[in-house]
Parts: C-alpha cells; structure tokens; sequence
C-alpha cells in the first residue's frame, strides 16, 4: 500500500469510528429524528454542489427507485435507530455490534446465492462471528436494554443490506451523486418531525460540535475520502476498516465517556473479527486496483460490510 493509500487507510479508521461517540453525546440534547435532520441535511448542502457540479445526478435519477432504497435502508432507518439506541446503551457497546455488519452481509450472500455466495469457510466465520456477538452482549449485559439491542441489530441489518444493493443495483453509478441525492432524501423526510421535535432550548456548544462533526466529518468528507481511498486501493481491501472502526469507538468511549469495557467484550470483539474476516473472504482473485480515478470514484462492487455510520 503507498503512503498516500495508508493515510487515506487511517483517517477513515478513525472518521468512522468516532460516529458512535458524537451520537451519544448528541442524543442526550437532541432527539434522534433531529439529528438525523441535521447530519443528512448539512451533509446534502456540501455534496449535492459537488454531484451537480461533475454532472451525477442525471445518471442517477435513472435509478431513482433503488436510490430510495439505499438511502432507506442504509441511512433514514439505521441512523435514527441508533441514535435512539444510544440513549439507552454505552457508544462502546455499539460500535462492537455494529462489527456484526460483515456476519450478516455473508449471511446475506448465502441466502440468496448470488456470486457472492458463502462456502463452507464462509458458513464458520459467520458462527465464530455470532459467538463474538454474543460474548460482547453479555459483557455488558447489565448496562443494556432489550429493546436498544433489538434497534442496534436492525441497524446491523440495513448497513449490510445497503452495499448490496449498491453493488447490485447502483453499480457504475457515480458514489457522490448517489450519496447526495440519498442525503437529500432522507433529509426533506426528516425535516417535519425535526420541526416538531426541536428542542425548547439552544442545545450546548459540546451537543452542536457533536451534530457539526457527524455532519461534516463523519458523512460529507467522510465518503469524499472514502472514494478516494476505493481509488487508491481498490474496492476490496478499502472495507477492511469496517474492522478497525469499532475498535476506535470503543476506545474513545471508554477514555472520555468512561464507559465499562470488560474483558468479555474484548474477546467478542476479537472472535467477531476473525468470523468476519473468515466469512467474507473473496473466493475468487480480487480486482486489483489500477483502476482510473473516474472508474475507481464510481460504485464498484463491494463485498457486503461497507457501512456508513
């Protein structure tokens, strides 16, 4: 990997796994709803110039229907579930589950047998995984509650089914113009309920920087780096910091948030890394990189862990 590669590597390491902590803090001012209002909405005002700028969206008006689809799954329902599921559950516990992403993106590929299809070393990697799960629950099961669990999985679900249907659907599309007019979306369907559910105060400066940060770090530049990450190195290799993106935010949880972090989880999470790593190894030669920029900037065909936190 070049220099260049293994920088753009790290900063989205961090970038999405710092999510989960800017949530939690976010959430304790701010309803869910409105802040995903807020996030989708700063979001779609830096990239929709940049998509309407490169000529995107005629291409992926086309496709419409599906571009819905994404932004249902992947961004309208996941994000205000987490955010719901934060004011319940500590931000470390959360991103450990969501490491869970790539188990059920495997799960996904087998049931519906697609080139993508599990193997047999695909099947264990997906029960190594949910062993991992379970130990991270149980970890810190007395500091969870049912119901915010029930939300964090549906959450797991829709981040995994979202790049499937990118690679199947909205392959050869370009990512910014789809991510765009997805933020868009989500955001003119937000907007009532934020209206209803605005807060009776200013909130602080800490719960703004919060919202700040997940709108204009975490999703707008975010998925700008991300892309050229996919450039750099390829499509394949680019997901792997769906690995590394809980780890962050179960540290940062744990050292500003002083939340519990217990030697169960830690071993969750590792058997939840090694299923997953098992379980969505390519079966075949992976695409190699030396793509043009152009190509390389448009939808690809990712394996199913590539979530937007």
């Amino acid at each position: 990997m070049t220099h260049r590669g293994l920088l753009l590597f790290g900063l989205m390491s961090v970038i999405w796994g710092i999510p989960y902590f800017f949530i939690r803090i976010a959430v304790a001012e701010v309803t869910p709803a409105t802040l995903v209002f807020a996030r989708t909405a700063i979001a779609a005002v830096v990239l929709l110039p940049i998509a309407i700028t490169r000529g995107d969206l005629r291409a992926v008006l086309r496709r419409w229907r599906w571009v819905v689809a994404f932004a249902v799954v992947e961004i309208a329902v996941p994000w205000v579930l987490l955010g719901s599921a934060e004011q319940h559950i500590s931000s470390s516990l959360a991103g450990l589950l969501i490491a869970g992403v790539p188990l059920v993106g495997g799960a996904i590929a087998l049931t519906t047998g697609g080139a993508d299809r599990l193997g047999r070393a695909g099947v264990l990697g997906l029960l190594v995984g949910l062993a991992g799960v379970v130990a991270i629950v149980g970890g810190d099961f007395e500091a969870s509650d049912a119901t915010a669990l029930l939300q964090v999985g549906v959450v797991v679900v829709g981040y995994a089914v979202g790049p499937a249907i990118l690679a199947r659907r909205l392959g050869g599309l370009p990512s910014v113009g789809v991510m765009a007019l997805s933020l868009a979306l989500c955001a003119v369907v937000y907007a009532p309920i934020a209206v209803l559910e605005r807060p009776a105060a200013i909130p602080s400066a800490n719960a703004l920087a919060s919202v700040a940060t997940l709108a204009i770090v975490c999703t707008a530049a975010a998925f700008l780096l991300f892309a050229a990450l996919i450039a750099e190195i390829g499509p394949i290799r680019a997901t792997i910091i769906t690995y590394v993106n809980p780890a962050v935010a179960a540290v940062l949880g744990v050292l500003v948030l002083r939340e519990t972090f217990t030697a169960a989880m830690a071993v969750g999470f590792g058997l939840v890394i090694l299923g997953s790593t098992i379980a969505t190894r390519p079966s075949r030669p992976a695409e190699r990189p030396g793509r043009s920029p152009v190509n390389a900037a448009r939808i690809a065909a990712p394996p199913s862990d590539e979530p937007v936190a």
